[in-house]
């Protein structure tokens, strides 16, 4: 007999509920459905929080303005009356944000200050804008302030004081447009990584939710498993936020693990940065070729046979994923013969098919101190694209005949086959070059190359390309335990600048090429020149240490940061570099039919793409299969030559490339804490990079770390402050501090708030007056997220 199946229906239809139990139908809202499942309690926190106005949560009063509807948004758009814009909330300042308008080709930022203004807006949100009237119009504040953990939730009284101190007695030429979020266009809400904040009331169910990421307001969710999940990380979603409370609302998703296990870290730190990073799934592997794998009759077609060149690759220690191989040869004529060979990617992953969609969505690969997080799966990036030494590999080459003062007299492009005949690291290299007794083929190549980059570099830097420094940091591991022993800053050799050279020369040898074949479809590279008020802080910073900077072109500015020397102070021209590469715009993708200014700044090159990382960008499979047409090797096809799609692309590669910048520093700050956890305190010298209101911020290059020291603390007297935003200095009781002043500080971990460990410093010289621990007088913290750092290319 067949069984009876019972149908419910689930409705959160007021109506529709009513109409089905008029006709016998068995109805259930949803929350009454999850709520009679006694089985599964926990089934209840997933529910999303519905937000009635009349809600006995909130307060009764009405906090923010009522949001406008988009009917009147959009009216309001089309005659100027509002601007629409994406919200960026300040992560040092809860109280601050900016929103960048999309213009015409011009952008322009409004600030919005103050928790009314604000509006409810969430980072990354889609907002309109009110002007607010000149007079009213405000300066970007130096304050930093965070949202206070233990802060009474509707202290709104609190928040007003706050406000206050944002005003800056500033000079008219800091006042910037200011504004007013008065609707919200589109929700950009993700699922929040973070931790709960469990209420102090006993029993309690509603709690509040601290997202990781200090953009994020808190969130109010409903939990019965607080005691559980407390000290867990977990990923809460919003559902809403009405306007009668300090937060909004949302409801529990999931439990990542415990906080500070370094697993679980991982995963928050790839979910906040929005890596992909799940296992490839069987329908992309289904597309990589059958092991054994060898080179065929067919894939000889339309190549050339280079197997018997002396090419070699040159990279960091223990690198799996080998893009790139050079060789040198002297021609009959006295000519020399460069070569740059590239893994033939894009032979593998064939346009539009799972492994291709898969490569785009992810669009780089990403290096975490201890995890590589693969664009390509493991049998490409680490075996058949990677140029290993002794096995025959598919590659894009890129040749040049040259005379011996490295300028160009051909180039040419061919997809070929090459067996590397070494796979050496740079130190390695540097040890043949630099080794008397050694005169075989790879080191005579390799001299060759040295020599040419040498050449190279100095027409580069001539031209005017920036050579800018950011403190970059190894961890030295233990092999058991996988944590950090050891941490020192990277040292360059020689051989990293010649690899570097030919990269930058092959990059922009293609770049012109696909240009001339495909001027409204080339997928390019641009480095904008930053507006001058970018460079504020630079120019003034080196003026008060009596230097001049000049920044009305890359050369002026290369020129004078050479010529920026104090014999008493070496280190100041690398404080002088790190500064100017915070000054510069973010390097970017872009479709060359969408655009008119190809200009990339830093290499000083009128125009440049990628070419040489396809297994690890997807930018350069793309730019592969352009040349590859370009050249009669492979067949186009229609996104290839769709201008609008390839925009779009360039869009996600650029979010990609920016999140793994990001995601990278954040896994080094955590690896840095590790570090400083087993350590204890040690004393530091560092340089201040910045200075603001009631903070500096500091530099320790012997870590590469960077943390800000605040001088006011709570339940502490409070020291009087003077700050200069012209020189710019801060004064602290009698003690005057300017950029690039040297400082010592003591670093400890703090993990009293387990979510943001913070490395902390306490001023130790110069000591300060009147505090009553002087070398407790000041404490700096290091946040766990990624700095504002624009790195060069």
């Amino acid at each position: 007999m067949e069984e009876k199946v019972q149908i419910i229906l689930l409705t959160n239809d007021r109506k529709n509920k009513e109409k089905a139990v008029e006709e016998g139908i068995t109805a259930y809202t949803c929350e009454e459905y999850i709520k009679s499942l006694i089985a599964n309690p926990e089934l209840v926190d997933r529910l999303a929080s519905l937000n009635d106005e009349g809600n006995e949560i909130e307060t009764g009063r009405i906090i923010f303005a009522e949001h406008l509807p988009l009917s009147k948004l959009q009216q309001g758009i089309k005659s100027n009356l509002y601007l629409q814009g994406t919200f960026r909330a300040n992560r040092e300042n809860y109280l601050e944000a900016t929103v960048w308008i999309h213009g015409d080709g011009e952008e322009k930022e409004i600030i919005i200050q103050g928790l009314r203004n604000l509006n409810r807006a969430v980072h990354e949100d889609i907002v309109a804008v009110e002007l607010l009237p000149k007079a009213a119009w405000a300066a970007p504040s130096s304050v930093v302030l965070h949202d206070d953990e233990n802060q009474n939730e509707d202290d709104v009284e609190q928040e007003e004081e706050k406000e206050k101190s944002l005003r800056t007695s500033s000079s008219n030429s800091m006042l910037r447009p200011t504004g007013r979020v008065v609707g919200i266009i589109k929700r950009n809400w993700r699922p929040f990584c973070g931790m709960l904040s469990k209420s102090q009331i006993k029993e309690a169910r509603r709690h509040l939710f601290t997202p990781a990421d200090r953009r994020i307001p808190r969130i109010r969710i409903e939990t019965r498993q607080a005691s559980t999940l407390e000290g867990q990380r977990i990923i809460v979603a919003i559902d809403g936020w009405p306007r009668n409370s300090r937060y909004p609302n949302g409801h529990f998703v999931k439990n990542l693990g415990a906080a500070g296990d370094k697993e679980t870290e991982t995963e928050v730190l790839l979910l906040e940065h929005d890596v992909p990073h799940q296992p490839f799934s069987q329908s992309v592997l289904s597309f990589l070729p059958k092991m054994p794998w060898s080179i065929t009759d067919q894939d000889m077609k339309c190549r050339e046979d280079l197997r018997h060149l002396c090419v070699c690759s040159v990279d960091p220690p223990g690198c799996t994923d080998i893009d790139d191989a050079l060789h040198c040869r002297v021609l009959e004529n006295g000519n020399l013969e460069v070569g740059v060979h590239i893994a033939d990617v894009s032979h593998f992953i064939r346009p539009g098919n799972a492994l291709d969609q898969e490569s785009a969505k992810r669009g780089t690969t990403v290096y975490l101190c201890e995890k590589r997080i693969d664009m390509v799966p493991e049998l490409l990036s680490s075996n058949l694209c990677s140029l290993r030494s002794n096995v025959d590999r598919l590659a894009f080459s890129c040749i040049w005949e040259m005379n011996h003062s490295a300028e160009i007299l051909k180039t040419r492009f061919t997809k070929s086959v090459i067996n590397s005949k070494a796979s050496l690291t740079y130190a390695e290299a540097q040890m043949k070059i630099d080794s008397p007794s050694m005169n075989d083929d790879i080191t005579t190549s390799l001299r060759g190359l040295n020599k040419l980059a040498r050449i190279l570099k100095k027409c580069r830097i001539d031209n005017g390309a920036l050579t800018l420094s950011s403190p970059e940091v190894r961890f030295h591991m233990d092999s058991e335990t996988h944590d950090p022993i050891d941490l020192q800053t990277k040292e360059l050799k020689e051989t990293n600048s010649m690899v570097e050279e030919f990269m930058l020369l092959a990059n922009i040898s293609v770049a012109q090429k696909i240009y001339d074949e495909f001027s409204e479809h080339a997928l390019l590279r641009k480095h904008p020149a930053p507006p001058p008020s970018n460079y504020d802080i630079l120019v003034k910073a080196a003026k008060s240490k009596g230097l001049e900077i000049k920044t009305d072109s890359a050369k002026a500015l290369a020129d004078s940061l050479d010529s920026a020397e104090f014999p008493s102070f070496p280190y100041l021209n690398t404080l002088l570099r790190i500064l100017a590469t915070r000054c510069m715009m973010q390097a970017v993708y872009f479709c060359s039919g969408m655009d008119n200014d190809f200009h990339h700044y830093g290499l000083a090159s009128p125009i440049y793409t990628h070419f040489t990382s396809p297994i690890r960008r997807y930018a350069d499979i793309i730019v592969h299969r352009l040349l590859a047409v370009a050249i009669g090797a492979d067949c186009t096809y229609p996104d290839l030559t769709d201008k609008h799609k390839l925009a779009d692309l360039c869009r996600n590669l650029n979010y990609r490339h920016k999140m793994a910048q990001y995601a990278q520093r954040a896994s080094v700050a955590f690896h840095t804490q590790l570090f400083f956890k087993s350590k204890g305190v040690v004393n530091e010298e560092a340089y201040i990079l910045f200075v603001r209101k009631n903070a500096i911020v500091v530099l320790i290059p012997k870590y590469g770390l960077e943390g800000t020291v605040f001088f006011e603390e709570k339940d502490k007297p409070k020291p009087t402050l003077l700050y200069n935003d012209e020189v710019p200095s801060l004064t602290v009781e009698s003690t005057t501090f300017y950029t690039f002043d040297r400082v010592t500080v003591n670093i400890m971990l703090d993990a009293s708030n387990v979510q943001h460990q913070k490395i902390r410093m306490a001023l130790v010289e110069p000591k300060l007056v009147g505090t009553s621990v002087p070398s407790q007088a000041t404490q700096l913290n290091s946040n766990n997220e990624p700095k504002k750092k624009k790195l060069k290319e």
